[in-house]
């Protein structure tokens, strides 16, 4: 069996690969540029994008599909197109990567990637959505300068609840509904294990990395000059306020998908921040 992996550099789609190869199968990546993907030896490269991926669809049992976030705009028609060419190269299944803006449905926040999820339910195919929340990896965008320079986490809204998952956690559930039966037509919601506030994330994150980690709340105004000077567009640093801010009032709430598909817990932000400790040191 060959198992196509869209967004194959990306943080969840090397882990697919990853998860594939160890399963035994045959994995082909479809990356812009082949040679920087830096992927692991026996992938086999297709070089293009989801709007040239004909040729890549030959053979292919399987597709890995992460919807077209780079282009919002045109990521319903983009969908359509690819699972219309997949249909006719002999697919049977696609497994998609959206978010869980759909399950809560927020005006503004869900529409692109219910449209992508709509075309590919269209097509066809065998398909199921994985709908994770909050990357843990976020954090790395936010805190790990500070981290790394000071031992410290500064943030606004200081008890604003989150639920970080683990991108091996969204990886293994993709694998699970592209290798197994019994998840067609299904969509999975994915949280991590553990509500915490985000005092209690720097805690967690000092806990993985094995030292204890000082926590400073900001107002948004110094938040958003601090994720500024760490490197953040302006623009990003407003989303990513946006999210903190709507966590505040309406916390997200712990949810039970990874650990029905996975038959064990998900991984927590502690592990999370063991497993990134270069990234974090």
């Amino acid at each position: 069996m060959t198992i196509l992996v869209t967004g194959a550099t990306g943080t969840v789609g090397r882990i697919v690969v990853d998860r594939l190869l160890r399963a035994g199968q045959r994995v082909r990546a479809l990356t812009r540029n082949p040679a920087t993907a830096a992927l692991p030896e026996g992938v086999e490269l297709a070089a293009g994008d989801l709007g040239e991926a004909a040729g890549a669809l030959d053979g292919v049992d399987r597709v890995y599909y992460l919807a077209g976030m780079l282009d919002p705009t045109s990521a319903a028609e983009q969908a359509a197109a690819f699972a219309g060419r997949a249909v006719k190269a002999g697919v049977s299944r696609i497994v998609t990567l959206t978010g869980v803006a759909v399950t809560v449905r927020r005006p503004g926040s869900y529409e692109m990637l219910l449209d992508v999820e709509q075309a590919i339910e269209g097509s066809g195919l065998e398909w199921t959505h994985v709908r994770p929340g909050e990357f843990a990896v976020n954090k790395l965008d936010v805190w790990a300068h500070s981290i790394r320079a000071e031992g410290v986490v500064r943030s606004a809204y200081p008890d604003a609840l989150g639920v970080p998952v683990h991108e091996a956690d969204i990886a293994e559930v993709a694998v699970a509904a592209l290798l197994e039966d019994g998840h067609a037509g299904r969509a999975y919601s994915l949280s991590g294990p553990q509500a915490l506030s985000h005092r209690e994330q720097a805690a967690a994150i000092g806990e993985g990395l094995g030292r204890t980690l000082r926590f400073e709340p900001l107002t948004y105004g110094q938040a958003r000059a601090a994720y500024i000077t760490a490197g953040m567009p302006a623009d990003i640093a407003e989303y990513v306020l946006g999210y903190q801010a709507e966590y505040a009032e309406e916390p997200p709430a712990v949810l039970p998908d990874v650990e029905q598909v996975l038959g064990r817990p998900g991984r927590t932000l502690a592990q999370w921040a063991a497993d990134h400790r270069a990234d974090l040191s």
